[in-house]
């Protein structure tokens, strides 16, 4: 073992042991102190997600280098990290000093495209960061999105200019070029023709009305790192709260709770969660069986080598306060991880836990099934029940796809491998699982995928799969511009759907039913934002470069046929990178809103999170089912819900399961379900997971908050209210303020292109 590897391990060690053997020691400080060890371990210059200390060892080859090319390497990679901590004045000054003494026109275009991406950082962060508004970033930009202080997309609008006068083919130029215009209100009329993109700022359909965002006054605008988002109900009174996370272990966690009356409460510090930091996603679960949600972050997603952290499961206390519980439960595995998912996979009335982990050159990490022991604690039995993948894992999902009883596992991978793992049952003692990827049809699809889930968006009784395409071989700006110019590119960045043909096969359908389009997605989920019956799907985009401005995307489920790109029409097409993703009635007003934690991985791309409040599409009708197990698990996940109604005049059922949906984003287990025109709900029928019991229930009131205990004769109402959220301060447009660059102007720009 080298120095550096022992440098790295010998504090998480020490942290163990302190863990495992302090006595009288409260198991969240622990956590904490685990964390910090870890946080300091990983700040090596080695660390990709460690610019800090990346920073410092440039410095010192800057210091002693005499190498004039050398040097100018070497401040391109400082500039690069400035960037990643925020600094970008400080990286465009010092781009724009080395520019004159660069001799390759390669090594040129390299750092103007660097000063370009540096003029509309610094203007985001004045105009979208430090005065923020509702429509901040949002495509196509107009009204109150069009920056007050111009400067630094101008910049950058005459960096492209210039590039795009070297290098008419440079797609990814093109593609900023009209975004920064649009920044300043000048798109498409004052883009030079030869470089305009025709129809960026075209609504896509007129089905769906636009949503508000917000956040912004909430205490729901938070503004962090990449991470993951939960919406659901934590202290069972019936309003929806919010938790995020963030990828950072320099970020604590974030707790909101809804009022009921249109004002949320900061719970962060109170309840403890501010003091666990790190964790791309999150999710809950009831570990317990006691009726309080629970949480469940995983840890170190991307980072490799310096991805060795902790998963935490944190106790629901059921007075406002959370305890972290990972080493009592037997849980504590230090395997980088984005992904988990929670169900009874034996059918013994207690949920267990499948944990994705990314494995990466030497690094190899299995993923990890636990099994409840129903005394608090679990056992870890991947390899007894078939399931110790060794992959690239980025997402996990559960569900029975071949409508046996049996919850199955689906699982997402950078690598391109999909893996269905059929689950056989107890054999020999132990849950098993089989992979029958390539029976399925699964096998042959290469393509490295991302978020997953499983859905039944027609409606048929059988659970299809949704991956998001990660393909990513040049800036993603590029793909962008190349769909503009109705140019695709191999497809990349598209999302793939497998339609499940009830015979243990799947069928790829995305490009029949509209989904080869450029999205990219990293968060995502699901909802019904018209309440047709029919599950529509929201889509966070980008990755960590700063040039990868992508809106997310919203698509609406056109009667299980086909899927309408309805970004546009629907305002909700922020171009900040997006990560987890929850539909939710946040309002209780009877339609899905959207909650979505923004920002990138690194300190110096934060964004505020985003909540889509929906107007109310039309006059459908919805019901509301609050699922409470007795012999199943209390959560009720894994329950299958039928619902049969009568709607404009044809007979149909609308199917959805309890879960929380994505396997990067996390819906309420609460179940919202839209009925179309139905007055009346026919039948409502409930298969419950573990006993087997199915429940039905005939002519229920739609429009309704219901909650349902398994094996009562009857739907209790509960005494849920709408309200409307009047966020405080909101900002408005104001004067324009002084210019925020202190940077030398470039020379004038060529005359432009196509206009003479």
């Amino acid at each position: 073992m080298n120095f550096s590897a022992c440098r790295y391990l010998i504090p998480l060690l020490l942290s163990i042991f302190v863990i495992s053997c302090q006595s009288g020691s409260h198991s969240n400080e622990d956590m904490v102190r685990l964390l910090h060890a870890i946080r300091d371990s990983e700040s090596v210059p080695a660390n990709a997600f460690a610019p800090e200390a990346s920073l410092r060892f440039m410095d010192s080859v800057i210091n002693v280098s005499n190498n004039s090319q050398q040097l100018i390497m070497a401040s391109t990679v400082k500039a690069d990290l400035l960037f990643k901590l925020g600094k970008e004045q400080e990286a465009v000054k010092l781009l724009e000093g080395e520019l004159p003494a660069v001799e390759s026109l390669a090594a040129k275009r390299q750092v103007m495209k660097m000063m370009a991406i540096g003029y509309l950082r610094i203007g985001e962060r004045f105009n979208c960061l430090n005065n923020h508004s509702a429509e901040s970033c949002l495509f196509p930009i107009r009204g109150a999105g069009v920056h007050n202080n111009k400067a630094g997309s101008s910049m950058a609008i005459r960096l492209y200019e210039q590039l795009l006068q070297s290098d008419s083919t440079d797609l990814e130029s093109r593609w900023l070029l009209n975004i920064a215009y649009m920044t300043v209100g000048g798109y498409p009329s004052e883009v030079p023709p030869r470089w305009l993109l025709k129809g960026l700022d075209a609504d896509t359909t007129g089905s769906i009305k636009p949503f508000a965002e917000m956040a912004a006054g909430t205490g729901l605008d938070i503004n962090n790192m990449s991470g993951g988002a939960l919406v659901e109900d934590m202290d069972n009174d019936g309003n929806l709260d919010v938790v995020t996370s963030s990828i950072s272990l320099d970020e604590g966690m974030h707790y909101v709770r809804n009022n009921g009356n249109g004002t949320f409460t900061d719970l962060s510090a109170s309840s403890g969660l501010s003091a666990f930091t790190g964790g791309l996603h999150l999710m809950q679960t009831d570990y317990n069986n006691d009726g309080l949600k629970d949480l469940f972050i995983v840890r170190g997603a991307w980072k490799g080598h310096y991805g060795r952290e902790p998963v935490s499961l944190l106790r629901n206390n059921g007075d406002g306060t959370f305890t972290d519980v990972t080493v009592q439960a037997g849980l504590l595995s230090l395997h980088p991880s984005q992904t988990a998912v929670w169900a009874d996979f034996n059918n013994d009335g207690w949920l267990d836990v499948f944990v994705g982990a990314e494995s990466t050159g030497k690094d190899s990490f299995p993923c990890e099934l636990y099994m409840n022991n129903k005394d608090g604690t679990f056992t870890e039995v991947s390899a007894r029940a078939g399931c110790r993948v060794v992959d690239f894992v980025k997402g996990v999902v559960a569900a029975d796809y071949n409508n046996d009883g049996r919850p199955d596992i689906f699982i997402s991978s950078l690598t391109g491998t999909k893996r269905l793992l059929r689950n056989d049952g107890i054999v020999n003692g132990c849950v098993h699982f089989t992979d029958v990827s390539e029976a399925a049809g699964l096998a042959k699809n290469k393509t490295p995928t991302f978020a997953t889930w499983f859905f039944d968006y027609d409606n048929d009784g059988w659970p299809d799969i949704l991956a998001c395409n990660y393909k990513i071989d040049r800036s993603l700006a590029i793909y962008a511009a190349a769909e503009a110019l109705r140019q695709p590119l191999n497809g990349a960045g598209k999302v793939l759907l497998f339609h499940n043909n009830h015979d243990g096969t799947f069928t790829d359908v995305s490009d029949s039913v509209g989904l080869n389009k450029v999205v990219f997605a990293m968060g995502c989920n699901f909802g019904d934002i018209d309440n047709d019956g029919y599950l529509d799907m929201y889509f966070g985009t980008g990755n960590p470069l700063y040039q990868s401005l992508l809106p997310n995307k919203l698509f609406r489920n056109d009667g299980g046929k086909r899927f309408e790109d309805v970004t546009g029409v629907s305002r909700t097409g922020n171009l900040q990178k997006g990560h987890g993703v929850a539909f939710a009635d946040i309002d209780n007003d009877g339609d899905e809103d959207i909650y979505i934690d923004m920002g990138g991985p690194y300190l110096g791309d934060p964004y505020q999170n985003l909540l889509f409040i929906n107007p109310g599409q039309n006059k459908n009708h919805w019901i509301s089912l609050d699922l409470q197990g007795v012999q199943s698990n209390r959560a009720a996940i894994g329950a299958r819900i039928r619902l049969v109604i009568h709607d404009k005049g044809q007979l149909r059922s609308v199917y959805k399961d309890v879960n929380s949906g994505s396997s990067f984003g996390a819906n309420p287990l609460r179940q919202h379900m839209g009925v179309g025109s139905a007055t009346v709900i026919d039948t409502v029928e409930i298969k419950w997971p573990g006993s087997g019991l199915v429940q039905t229930f005939r002519d229920v009131r739609v429009d309704a908050f219901l909650k349902v205990k398994e094996g009562d004769a009857v739907l209790t109402p509960e005494a849920i209210h709408p309200f409307v959220i009047v966020p405080k301060n909101l900002p408005g447009c104001g004067p324009s303020p002084a210019s925020p660059l202190t940077v030398n102007p470039l020379p004038p720009p060529h005359p432009r292109g196509g206009r003479s």
